[in-house]
């Protein structure tokens, strides 16, 4: 069958419950400050129901011809309602569009988070999936560094700095579900064209939503490799169209657009 043919397939609904643990795993995995008293989930928590479904789209044997390497390009979230605690939830996704150039596919995957009233959570992702062709070049191979080893930053205007080690993809990936060997497998890094492992895109999403709060949308673009055991600051800005960056003063590595609430 052609790759295109795939276009409006979809995966789930996966029944997810939102327990208390699971979301505790994930504020630490995070370093979110999220009030222990509260009875919803922090919003940066659709990322992680995300990979509830995610994996079963990158399993897809028809998709096996262009699982060399996967890179999240972009994600949008818009949220109707809170995560409440000991909500049943179902997750379904769905291959929204999907066009290849060159070896490489470019996936669009619609999500939907919902509960017996409606939607609470709907999101578009853009997957980067490339064939026997690397789907990143131009990054020289680097020397992974210690799997607690992290650098400091002075990044002018941050809000918040975050970083994150070796150990800590490894933890987020756990709470997360996200297990892109991009992340943790120094070859399979490498052969995609990437410098080395480098840190999950909805990892530094989260350290964006810290800044930012609550929102009504948010739409993230996550425009170079971010390598682990680098500190940088998240800025926020707010001049004609509120929007923030994930920056080490030098390079901007995620920047987001949102939409207050």
């Amino acid at each position: 069958m052609a790759l295109a043919d795939i276009t409006g397939r979809q995966y789930g609904p996966i029944p997810y419950r939102l327990d208390p643990e699971k979301v505790a795993d994930f504020i630490e995995a995070t370093g979110d400050d999220h009030s222990p008293g509260s009875v919803d989930a922090p919003q940066a928590f659709a990322g992680a129901l995300l990979f509830a479904v995610a994996p079963a789209l990158l399993a897809d044997p028809d998709l096996a011809s262009h699982n060399h390497g996967v890179i999240h390009g972009d994600q949008s979230f818009r949220w109707h309602r809170p995560f409440r605690y000991g909500t049943e939830l179902a997750v379904q996704g769905e291959v929204s569009k999907l066009r290849e150039r060159g070896g490489v596919a470019f996936l669009g995957f619609a999500l939907d988070v919902s509960d017996g009233n409606g939607t609470l959570c709907e999101g578009e992702s853009t997957f980067v999936l490339s064939g026997a062709a690397s789907a990143a070049s131009g990054h020289g191979e680097r020397s992974e560094p210690g799997p607690d080893d992290i650098t400091g930053a002075d990044v002018a205007g941050a809000a918040l700095i975050r970083s994150a080690s070796r150990r800590d993809l490894v933890k987020y990936a756990g709470a997360s579900r996200d297990f892109n060997p991009l992340h943790w497998d120094h070859d399979t890094a490498v052969a995609a064209g990437l410098p080395g492992v480098v840190v999950h895109g909805l990892l530094q999403t989260s350290w964006i939503m810290q800044a930012i709060g609550d929102v009504v949308s948010a739409r993230f673009r996550y425009r170079a490799p971010l390598l682990p055991g680098v500190s940088v600051g998240v800025v926020v800005d707010d001049h004609e169209r509120p929007r923030a960056r994930v920056t080490d003063g030098r390079i901007d590595y995620v920047t987001a657009t949102f939409e207050h609430v």
